[in-house]
């Protein structure tokens, strides 16, 4: 007879996970048979023991305050006692073994306004980055652009419709923390001219040293101006990432006339029917309107039923656009070709090796 060894209780990192699993999906890990939908934002998980245990899926704003989640908490207390999860893409999803809770638990979260949906053919959450409520570098901001587009496309998320599953994702600078470059759709802010050097000041406020380092491209150089110490900005080799303002506050990226949005799309991190694909250049420039961006949500509400309308069953955007052609996919859109959808960067794209398929 052997015993397992306890568990050691430390106050370093965050606890085991297996601490806040449901009992059915303890019990059955590793033994899991199906899944089946059972309407849009419900899908119940099927065990081979015959257990099931069923997640409620509804959208969250990512941004959650201290309230919204405490009432998350006294929710899952309700009804699924007290087991929530958070899906990569910030959905919150609600786990319950009794589906007589279900209906009462969806009919709640309406009511609150948290719309049920984001499963199989719809619109999930749309992922995204911080925007101006935190980031000093963004070009645009996250939350109110992402709201904007999902009051509009709140009917997909809600239903099945569409030919398949559609990301979107939103990263409010070429930084990209928000992962846009494998998405459905991506809004993507951009800015369009290198930081300004504050002369007057940047000598006396940041080490030139520390600042010059601080570019990946070598675009920064000491200078003197005026008679006093700063930097110069070569402008063909910055690529607006604003690293050198997180170390030097007398380089400010900001620029509210040049600052806007691009979309891009065709992206997937998918591995099924096709290989992963990197997104590509749909609308070069979109000029920043808040607090509704108006031209962004008709834009990407256009890709999508214009997507929807033609593509086949299970077919992803990029797909989509494969099989028609990128001359088409302007065509259906509406959208204008310009000089900037021309790739001239030849040399990455043909190395990087994207597909997880196995090879013999």
């Amino acid at each position: 007879m052997t015993t397992q060894p306890a568990k050691r209780i430390t106050d370093i990192g965050p606890p085991h996970y297996d601490q806040m699993l449901h009992p059915v999906i303890k019990e059955n890990y590793g033994k899991w048979k199906y899944h089946e939908t059972l309407k849009p934002g419900v899908l119940c998980h099927v065990s081979e023991t015959g257990q099931k245990i069923y997640s409620v899926r509804a959208g969250s704003p990512r941004l959650l305050s201290i309230d919204t989640i405490r009432w998350y908490a006294d929710l899952a207390d309700k009804y699924c006692k007290g087991y929530l999860r958070f899906t990569s893409r910030n959905n919150v999803e609600f786990l319950l073994d009794d589906p007589k809770l279900i209906d009462p638990l969806i009919a709640e979260l309406n009511q609150n306004g948290f719309p049920v949906g984001g499963t199989n053919n719809a619109i999930s959450n749309i992922v995204h980055t911080q925007g101006w409520v935190h980031c000093h570098s963004s070009a645009t901001d996250a939350s109110g652009i992402v709201k904007s587009v999902m009051d509009e496309l709140h009917p997909y998320f809600i239903s099945e419709k569409l030919p398949a599953k559609c990301r979107v994702a939103l990263a409010c600078c070429l930084n990209m923390c928000g992962a846009v470059h494998c998405s459905d759709i991506a809004i993507l802010g951009i800015h369009r001219r290198p930081p300004k050097p504050k002369h007057d000041i940047l000598g006396k406020t940041c080490e030139i040293p520390t600042v010059v380092a601080s570019c990946p491209t070598g675009a920064i150089r000491p200078a003197t101006v005026d008679g006093k110490q700063s930097v110069e900005i070569v402008e063909a080799q910055c690529m607006y990432c604003a690293n050198c303002y997180t170390v030097c506050p007398s380089l400010p990226m900001n620029d509210p006339l040049n600052d806007g949005i691009s979309i891009w799309v065709g992206g997937k991190v998918s591995n099924a029917r096709s290989a992963p694909a990197f997104s590509k250049l749909a609308i070069p420039f979109i000029p920043n309107n808040p607090p509704r961006w108006p031209e962004v949500v008709e834009a990407v509400k256009n890709i999508v039923e214009v997507w929807a309308k033609h593509a086949r069953k299970f077919e992803r955007i990029g797909e989509w656009i494969d099989r028609i052609g990128w001359k088409r996919f302007f065509e259906l859109t509406g959208i204008e070709f310009t000089k900037h959808h021309i790739d001239d960067f030849k040399h990455a794209g043909l190395t990087y090796h994207t597909s997880a398929h196995l090879r013999f």
